[in-house]
């Protein structure tokens, strides 16, 4: 209505405007018509009046008919008002009656819910205010139909009159085109055109001047538009005390059952105000609230607490007044009609809150359920490589019961990974996203909250919303210099954090994560002398307490907000404290008294401390918060690993496997030793309650004099041996979860034709798995000192071999476990790392870390085949990488290579190889500086046979299979680290094998690389698998999986391959050479890439002759003996063995299919070569720095430093030999006394390279930095986040 009124203001301004023209507007006009044609009136100005007049006639019209709507509008709303104080005042008289029925009722004391409503019907006072709200709530609703009506009419009859105004307007518009053109042609007519410009300057005054009226016209309706805003907004405030007001005397009215309905009425994330009629039944509908227990006064403080369905909302930071007007305008109420009316003119704003409301109900975390995230359908995956399944969870940290007794879901933790796992469904959900393998977790009291935290670099706080999986929180930088999360904790509605860094010096923090903020609330930097704290609880009543501990000493902390300040006490235990040994912390909690703390020790001992606390009163001298040690109290014999509270009872858990309960006396009430499980590692109870006992209950007696049954929660135990039980205590029933490896996991191996994974661990256990089903199959341990280092099956399937840290190698049956010979082989010492089968079974060999290779084969003997140890070699200087078979190509006969870190490549000879004998067929050295890491059979996709040997400067080689020649070398994955495992995938059909795919793995890291390789950085892909090292790879049969092993994290994850997304990130990065352009720096239209082409053709003038006459001859092709000086020439100094493999890349690049060597090199073929064969992250100080400090020596200023002699010394020796001569050369351009090219440019003249004297241009110690900037002349690029790079100057 507001804004139709300014309209009709405007349009009746505007035609006041019109009907009374200024003086000087009328006398130009008459003096016009004067004028024309000797006193005879012009037709055209005739008609342009008649034509204003009924224009003018028609807004005077639409401007009464607008004054009259409004007149009508302006009823309408008195009436509106007048219905509404009648209903207000009838409101009061029945809030009274309210008033008065709620004395009597509070009177009454505490009769229950269904006494109340007795009452209520049987008192007449009730009934009256009953039926009085009633007929208030259908006045009500008949004069807001009215309202509704009258409004919709007013606003009809705004819109006619808008309509008929702008076609006023039109009509108006083309008269007066029409009326310009005549008076164009009177113009033309005019005698004289000095008339006709006088004419046309009065009427261009004119306009003027009606264009400033209605100017300020405008501005008088924007000065109205202001004051009725303020006016609105006036209106809305007393609107909202009126609503208030009224949402007071309904929730007074409506207390038991009509609360609910009125609170169902209301979204989860708004709300209404608690009032004191609520008291504790608001939690019975508030269940996504995180402070389900707090009081009227904590309700109130909204930026300290938020819904717990709307946690990601509090990262728009909004100030609160902006929030509660949000709540004030989305909440639904009575007289909403009139709200509609007086803010009309603010209709955008509304709309914005709407859709914010509508954002709030759409979100993950508010609408999921609890069991909602396992319903979620995981089976489509956009990645290339997605985690499915994990099996095994880090021991050291304790899991959790999340979910009921109908749903049995665990939480607890593989790496980096948070799981949670539906003990009944068999199914898992990952909680992927810290970068480092998790260091601590909590959850909060309700189960929904939670919080995970890590070690390491760019360590990360994630708060995740167990209903959804979503992760609603990320605290980045959390702890100074990346030291990482030692200890965690939550308060109990979940609003507070707390954490203890793993720095040196070690820091407390808290935070208020609601808020969505990234700087802690209050932080604490603890003594040393402290020891490392690495456990932290909080006071379960009071989130301003907190107790933690290291070894030897408690600290109780108290959160003084106000003053900002964290203050703790730290009293220090000694010998003479309780003239007894206490022994080491293991956990501390408060007391279920909340006045006492108690600390557990590895003793079996409690300390019990008392908590000092200042009366609240009193003032800042009489000091802070503090404890003080009570007593000892020797509870056990059993070192004691757990201490926890539930319910009315303190728990403890020990180094023998008991578990045992004790009351607030700390007497005992029972126990569960009768298991005989290990040490105790972690108790986590159900969060529902325990039943009343029944008939058919079976709780056993407690310890006391009346042997009442010992009633308490379902509990959750996991021991430090790896194992989950789930204890029923209804019957006293322990069931077995899982056993996962206690130690670190080194060995992994699929069968090759069955969905069957073989897991091995350092203590000495085998575990078979169906990783199609999950489920597991069978395990052997073995005896003591045996653990397990390798394992492969044999191309049928029907064998596994076993290599075992002591050396020792068993051959079981793939489908039992038992030996498949009679006798293990103990022919090492130390550490078997590998073992193969060859191609037909006959053959098997192992490496161990003493460098040595074993060969066993298969020998018939009285009719059956049993395994014979052959021979063994230690064929290497260093340790070796992989050991592989294969065949030969004239005959089906196998063949063995090793590869070793000492950069050798070896091939025996089988065939005439015999018992204590391996023969060697051939010796080849893989590379000049860096060390092979594996080696894998190249697949044929060329009609050349490869070997594909990867490097630790990140390239990967194809090598030869007969003549072991370097045929390409290729820039492989560069994901941090070196690839250090790689295999073939699988493929299912013969169809699938023109397009293969290689898997992956470095340090931390799984990837996939599309075949064939060229140096495509698109074709490859990688993601983390264990952040603290992998230790194994294996792929399933039919190539839809990749495991990884974990090593010390003691897991292992099964990835699903989806090879289609891996092709369509290929896609999107480009086609033939547009992934090269964008490795260079600049890309193709970069200043680098344009000194290449200067210096391509540069250099086919220079092969042409510099000084040459005659004609030149341009082609798109170099001749092959110019490649290395070119390399040069862009900064790139290859030795000359890389230079005979480039050569040899590009000679016989196309031997094969043509027969013909190759001579020249076009430019897209040189840039392939330069970017496959450089350095992948250029030269480095560091790579420089490591060869001076394996070659020299520490002078007395610290500094690694070689001798000039020295070094002159190991540059005629070392390496790739130099003669003197070249030697001298070499300097002689260095230092400037050969023209610029050295020996590669003609020159007129050649300084001699023997006549230089090296004493006098080097200097006597020469360090790196000396050797990069003074000797080679480059430049040292400073980056602080980088290793200094150098480059040419």
């Amino acid at each position: 209505m507001l804004k139709i009124s300014l309209k009709e203001t405007l349009q009746r301004r505007m035609s006041d405007a019109e009907e009374n023209p200024p003086e000087e507007t009328q006398k130009g006009r008459g003096t016009e018509m004067k004028g024309g044609g000797g006193g005879e009136e012009d037709p055209n100005d005739l008609m342009a009046d008649n034509m204003q007049q009924e224009s003018e006639e028609e807004d005077t019209l639409a401007g009464k008919q607008s004054q009259e709507e409004e007149a009508a509008g302006e009823e309408t709303e008195e009436q509106a008002q007048e219905a509404y104080e009648e209903e207000e005042v009838a409101g009061e008289e029945t809030e009274e009656q309210a008033q008065e029925a709620y004395k009597e009722e509070e009177a009454a004391g505490e009769e229950t819910e269904e006494q109340v409503e007795e009452a209520y019907e049987e008192e007449e006072t009730e009934e009256q205010a009953q039926e009085a709200y009633k007929e208030e709530e259908v006045a009500g609703e008949e004069t807001e139909e009215q309202a509704q009506e009258a409004y919709e009419e007013e606003e009809a009859a705004g819109e006619e009159t808008e309509e008929q105004t702008q076609e006023a307007y039109k009509e108006e518009e083309v008269a007066g085109e029409e009326t310009e053109e005549q008076v164009e042609e009177a113009y033309e007519e005019e005698e004289t055109e000095e008339q006709a410009q006088e004419a046309y300057e009065e009427e261009e005054a004119a306009g003027e001047e009606t264009e400033e009226q209605a100017q300020a016209a405008a501005e008088e309706v924007e000065a109205e538009e202001e004051i009725m805003e303020e006016q609105a907004r006036a209106a809305a405030e007393e609107e909202e005390a009126a609503r208030a007001q009224e949402d007071m005397r309904l929730e007074r009215l409506m207390f038991t059952d009509s609360l609910l309905a009125v609170s169902a009425a209301f979204p989860h994330s708004l709300q209404p105000k608690r009032s004191r009629f609520s008291g504790d039944l608001s939690s019975q509908f508030e269940s996504l609230d995180l402070d389900q227990s707090r009081s009227d006064k904590s309700w109130s403080s909204y930026p300290e607490k938020l819904p717990s369905g709307e946690i990601e909302e509090t990262t728009s930071q909004k100030p609160e007044d902006e929030r509660e007007q949000e709540q004030r305008v989305q909440e639904p109420r009575k007289g909403e009609w009139r709200k509609k009316r007086r803010v009309s003119y603010f209709k955008h704003e509304k709309k914005a809150f709407q859709s914010k409301a509508k954002v709030r109900k759409e979100s993950l975390v508010s609408t999921t359920k609890e069991d909602g995230l396992f319903k979620k359908d995981d089976s489509a995956s956009v990645y290339p490589l997605s985690m499915t399944w994990s099996f095994g969870w880090n021991s050291s940290l304790p899991v959790y019961y999340i979910r009921g007794e109908t749903q049995r879901v665990l939480l607890y933790v593989c790496a980096h990974t948070v799981v949670i796992y539906d003990v009944f469904k068999n199914d898992q959900r990952h909680l992927q996203g810290h970068p480092n393998a998790i260091s601590c977790l909590c959850i909060s009291e309700d189960r929904r909250w939670i919080a995970t935290a890590d070690k390491g670099p760019d360590c990360l706080i994630i708060i995740w919303d167990s209903f959804s999986g979503i992760p609603v929180h990320t605290i980045f930088d959390s702890c100074p210099k990346d030291s990482g999360i030692r200890a965690i904790a939550i308060t109990r509605d979940a609003k507070y954090l707390a954490t203890i860094s793993d720095a040196e010096v070690q820091q407390i923090c808290i935070w208020k994560w609601t808020l969505a903020v990234e700087k802690p609330a209050c932080t604490l930097d603890l003594n040393k002398e402290y020891g490392f704290q690495n456990y932290l609880t909080f006071n379960p009543t009071n989130n301003k307490e907190l107790v933690s501990n290291s070894k030897t000493q408690a600290i109780y902390y108290s959160w003084q907000e106000e003053r900002n300040v964290l203050v703790h006490s730290a009293p220090l235990l000694t010998g003479k404290t309780f003239n007894k040994l206490v022994g080491k912390f293991s956990q501390s909690v408060f007391h279920l008294n909340l006045t006492q703390l108690l600390s557990a020790t590895m003793e079996g001992k409690l300390v019990v401390w008392d908590i000092h606390r200042p009366p609240p009163a009193a003032s800042s001298h009489s000091g802070f918060p503090h404890i003080k040690p009570c007593k000892l109290v020797h509870l056990q014999k059993e070192g004691i690993t757990v201490l926890t509270t539930v319910d009315s009872y303190i728990v403890t858990g020990d180094i023998k496997g008991n578990i045992k309960f004790y009351d607030h006396t700390l007497s005992i009430v029972n126990w569960y030793s009768q298991f005989k499980l290990s040490a105790i590692r972690t108790l986590s109870f159900s969060k529902i309650p325990p039943a009343s006992p029944t008939e058919k209950s079976d709780y056993p007696p407690d310890c006391t004099l009346k042997g009442d049954s010992f009633i308490v929660r379902n509990f959750i135990i996991g021991t430090f041996d790896a194992t989950v039980y789930h204890l029923t205590t209804d019957g006293t029933r322990l069931e077995k979860l899982f056993v996962e490896p206690k130690d670190a996991i080194c060995a992994i191996a699929c069968h090759p034709y069955q969905p069957l994974i073989a897991i091995g661990s350092l203590c000495g256990m085998i575990k078979v798995w169906d990783y199609n089903k999950k489920k597991y199959i069978f395990s052997r341990v073995f005896e003591k000192g045996l653990g397990v280092q390798s394992l492969t099956y044999n191309p049928e399937g029907a064998l596994l071999g076993a290599g075992f840290t002591e050396g020792t190698v068993y051959i079981l049956d793939a489908m039992s476990l038992e030996n498949g010979s009679p006798q293990p082989f103990k022919y090492s010492r130390t550490n078997v790392t590998h073992i193969s089968f060859s191609h037909d079974s006959q053959y098997m060999a192992t490496a161990d870390v003493s460098f040595t290779v074993a060969v066993y084969k298969v020998v018939v003997k009285n009719g059956h085949r049993i395994w014979e140890y052959l021979a063994r070699l230690r064929s290497h200087r260093k340790s070796i990488q992989n050991l592989l078979f294969g065949v030969h190509l004239d005959n089906n006969e196998p063949r063995l290579l090793s590869l070793g870190k000492d950069r050798l490549l070896i091939e025996y000879n089988l065939l005439r190889s015999y018992k204590d004998h391996l023969e060697v067929l051939d010796i080849h050295r893989t590379d000049q500086g860096f060390y092979p890491t594996c080696m894998i059979w190249y697949p044929p996709l060329t009609r050349e046979q490869f070997l594909l040997i990867c490097t630790s400067g990140y390239k990967v080689k194809l090598f030869n299979s007969t003549t072991k020649m370097c045929r390409k070398t290729l820039l492989g994955p560069t994901f941090g680290s070196p690839i250090e495992h790689i295999q073939l995938l699988p493929v299912r059909t013969t169809s699938e094998l023109q397009k293969r795919y290689l898997v992956f793995m470095n340090r931390d890291k799984v990837g996939l690389q599309i075949l064939p390789v060229d140096g495509n950085p698109h074709k490859t892909t990688a993601i983390v698998c264990h952040p603290e090292g992998a230790a194994g790879m294996t792929l399933s049969y039919d190539g839809c999986y990749a495991f990884t092993a974990g090593g010390a994290d003691r897991s292992v994850v099964q990835w699903k391959i989806n090879l289609s997304a891996l092709e369509a990130a290929v896609s999107l990065g480009g086609e033939d050479l547009t992934p090269f352009y964008g490795l260079v720096t600049g890309g193709r239209e970069g200043k680098f890439y344009r000194e290449l082409e200067d210096y391509f053709y540069y250099s086919q003038l220079r092969s042409q002759g510099i000084d040459t006459m005659e004609t030149r001859e341009v082609s798109e092709h170099i001749c092959l003996s110019e490649l290395p000086f070119v390399m040069r020439a862009i900064g790139f100094y290859p030795s000359e063995e890389k230079i005979e493999d480039m050569f040899n890349e590009v000679k016989f690049g196309e031997y094969v299919e043509t027969g013909k060597i190759a001579d020249k090199i076009n430019l897209p073929d040189f840039l392939k070569i330069y970017i496959n064969h450089r350095p992948p992250f250029g030269n480095t100080m560091s790579g420089i720095q490591h060869s001076f400090d394996v070659l020299g020596f520490t002078n007395s200023e610290g500094k690694k430093v070689i001798q000039r002699d020295d070094f002159l010394k190991l540059l005629l020796t070392k390496g790739e030999h130099m003669t003197q001569e070249e030697m001298s050369d070499c300097f002689a351009t260095l230092f400037g006394l050969n023209p610029e090219g050295w020996k590669s440019e003609p020159a007129t003249f050649s300084f001699k390279g023997s006549e230089i004297c090296l004493e006098e241009e080097l200097p006597k110690e020469i360090t790196a930095e000396i050797f990069t900037t003074e000797i080679l002349g480059l430049t040292i690029s400073e980056d602080s986040e980088q290793d200094h790079t150098v480059s040419g100057v």
